[in-house]
């Protein structure tokens, strides 16, 4: 893909992005995910903006992080097991998937031993999938309560992965239910936790999700095109 096709796809998602927010929400930040794209395919985004990228695996990371590093700021957005938390503690600018306490701990332990903050944000269920990582939705207060005084964690917000279908009223109301939490624990005000960003939305949803208010949304094959 060329440039000026990146140019092309990326200006219609962050049209499509202000148009969605409908002047009640400001435009979401996009977050581009980079996941099984090389260095090379990655790099050209700086220069059109693009700042922030999402990547799946600390592998991965690991393996892309000599070409990025200085460039772009890297989000884990994939699970991530408590035995990889001590290699990317410290080179990724935020985690968006902490959703249990152990994990929590660990990231904490391993972020105080470098005498760094770690942002996170805490991974809900908006579906209930048992499948899936992320806290229940009616669990989410009291896991962001058990996580506060946790001071190697710079708690931001939260996150949601949606389910996979085409039902527009089923995901419309999935994301109507986050911004719904979002806001009420923002109104809550939990001490050691900021309710500032609300990760949600992908190639498939962006729209409904800008729409309810999220205040990042992770977009891959919308801006790279679908893999062979």
């Amino acid at each position: 893909m060329t440039e000026d096709d990146l140019r092309e796809r990326i200006g219609r998602i962050r049209t499509a992005l202000a148009e969605a927010s409908e002047g009640r929400y400001p435009a979401p930040k996009l977050i581009a995910v980079t996941k099984t794209h090389s260095v090379e395919e990655i790099l050209p985004l700086q220069s059109l903006g693009v700042n922030e990228i999402g990547e799946n695996r600390v592998q991965e990371i690991r393996e892309k992080l000599p070409g990025l590093a200085g460039k772009f700021q890297i989000h884990l957005i994939g699970r991530l097991q408590r035995n990889k938390v001590r290699q990317i503690v410290g080179d990724v600018c935020m985690i968006q998937s902490v959703d249990t306490l152990p994990l929590a701990e660990e990231i904490h332990s391993r972020a105080e031993a470098r005498g760094i903050r770690v942002p996170v944000l805490v991974e809900v269920s908006p579906a209930g999938e048992t499948q899936k990582g992320g806290v229940p939705l009616n669990e989410t207060e009291q896991f962001l309560r058990s996580i506060a005084g946790l001071q190697g964690l710079d708690v931001r917000g939260l996150m949601a992965v949606m389910p996979l279908t085409d039902d527009r009223d089923l995901l419309d109301g999935l994301f109507r239910n986050m911004r719904e939490l979002f806001d009420r624990l923002r109104a809550v005000d939990i001490s050691g936790i900021r309710m500032e960003e609300l990760s949600m939305g992908m190639s498939g949803d962006f729209m409904l999700a800008a729409k309810h208010g999220a205040t990042m949304v992770r977009v891959g094959s919308a801006i790279f095109g679908p893999r062979n």
